[in-house]
């Protein structure tokens, strides 16, 4: 049972991720998760406001089960899944840098000196959660697809749009990373 409980090497997990392309495109549908923002917002009712979001849920189905599994299977492996002694392995460099910009950081996945109550009601806080948060959600859906949909789906197809959307994401970590976050955080 430890096998399920452990995290699973990249050659185990990353293939098993791969396969979900050719399966969704089987089921009529394609990997990604910020196209179902589309369908949620529809079933809710949207299609009332918007002709855009009038369809089929029929034909919604399969990536809407992709998403309900997503968040399922998270809640299972954080809750009942891991190791009672299980710790995130981050480096010593990486708890450096988070240390250097102020980011008050001890364990675990977030650092809790800018992802909790207390810091998001601080400017800092405040810019990088719910700023970030809306320019994420905007730039997802004026690129037409999140990272997961470009970089595993669009890259799948060969599809130019999809290559050169994933080149900007990692631009633009670095230069969240290297420019951005040193002036926001410079205390």
């Amino acid at each position: 049972m430890d096998f399920i409980s452990e995290p699973w090497p990249w050659y185990v997990s990353g293939p098993l991720l791969g396969l979900m392309v050719p399966v969704l495109y089987w089921l009529g549908s394609s990997f990604g998760i910020s196209s179902n923002i589309d369908s949620i917002c529809g079933i809710i009712g949207g299609g009332k406001l918007s002709e855009y979001f009038q369809f089929d849920l029929k034909e919604r189905t399969p990536g809407l089960l992709f998403v309900v599994g997503a968040i399922l299977g998270g809640f299972l492996a954080a809750n009942f899944l891991t190791a009672d002694n299980y710790h995130v392995a981050i480096s010593d460099a990486t708890i450096q840098s988070i240390n250097k910009l102020g980011i008050d950081y001890t364990s675990g996945l977030l650092p809790k000196g800018l992802f909790s109550w207390q810091s998001l009601l601080t400017l800092k806080g405040f810019v990088s959660i719910v700023v970030g948060g809306f320019l994420v959600g905007f730039g997802t859906r004026y690129a037409g697809g999140c990272t997961s949909g470009h970089s595993i789906t669009g890259i799948c197809n060969l599809q130019i749009p999809s290559m050169v959307a994933t080149v900007f994401f990692f631009v633009g970590g670095l230069i969240t990373t290297f420019l951005i976050l040193p002036i926001l955080f410079h205390s």
